[in-house]
């Protein structure tokens, strides 16, 4: 247990840029990723906003054929991936393969494509349900789909504890090192869930901002005039590695891990408890 774990890697795909300097340049400037929705009509709707993300084209990293029926998430965090793998310089192949493992976080997976097929199953019937349908819905076909396109066959999961799945995808893949059960991880998190039943759902609970003609102070989490927050997607993932192991490549290192924590506050569904405790 006298290991140190590092980081060595980062992709991003993000609401205001893909790849890490693009959204790093966009923060720094200022820039909000928050606008209306695109994705569907929402004239209906009681917000009208989300952050979504922009000029993403899946073929951009993965094969064309297959970049058409890969739902949105897992493009999402196969691309960060393969800017994360190049960014850190880890090599996976038939020497490390089983040492490098994949854990990521999702809260919901392919729930658009949960949506459609149940339309097309109401409408059509079960025959006209595509063969891709579990394959492209359940959150762990992310980490799955990177353990399949980079060879990383080491540890592999998927973890849906709601805002706190990156974290802890994080976390657990930091504790695998510590343990001895991998060398590298590539973790972090991914979600694309700016949808109907999502946008619905969330409205019902009267947990998302209404901020529809400003949605570029929508999302203000430590304001006193906070009246929500906004539904993103994208997908933040790193490479973190065992600090012998990085050094050992000549691997440059952004930053130590040295702990996590993950708890419970015991006080209800979607509310903290108002005393911040827990």
């Amino acid at each position: 247990m006298n290991k140190r774990v590092v980081i060595t890697g980062v992709g991003l795909v993000s609401p205001v840029g893909i790849g890490v300097r693009e959204t790093w340049d966009a923060l720094c400037a200022g820039t909000s990723g928050v606008g209306e929705i695109t994705r569907f009509d929402v004239s209906n709707y009681q917000t009208r906003i989300a952050a979504e993300v922009k000029d993403f084209h899946a073929e951009d990293f993965l094969p064309q054929k297959e970049a058409k029926r890969t739902e949105r998430f897992i493009a999402y965090a196969v691309a960060a991936t393969r800017m994360a793998i190049e960014d850190s310089g880890l090599v996976i192949d038939s020497s490390n393969a089983d040492r490098v493992g994949v854990i990521t976080g999702c809260g919901l997976g392919g729930l658009s494509i949960l949506e459609d097929t149940c339309l097309k199953l109401t409408s059509r019937g079960p025959k006209r349900v595509s063969p891709f349908f579990i394959p492209m819905m359940i959150g762990n076909m992310a980490p799955g789909m990177i353990s399949i396109h980079f060879g990383a066959k080491g540890p592999n999961a998927s973890l849906a504890t709601a805002c706190a799945a990156g974290a802890h995808a994080i976390g657990d893949s930091c504790k695998l090192i510590l343990n001895g059960q991998a060398d590298a991880m590539i973790t972090g998190g991914v979600e694309s869930v700016v949808n109907p039943t999502c946008i619905a759902g969330f409205n019902s609970m009267k947990a998302l901002s209404t901020r529809n003609d400003e949605p570029e102070k929508a999302s203000r989490p430590f304001d006193r005039d906070r009246d929500g927050f906004v539904v993103g997607e994208g997908s933040g993932i790193m490479i973190i590695e065992a600090l012998d192991h990085a050094l050992e490549r000549g691997a440059k290192i952004y930053a130590e891990l040295t702990g996590y924590g993950m708890s419970g506050d015991g006080y209800h569904m979607t509310a903290p408890p108002p005393d911040g405790s827990a």
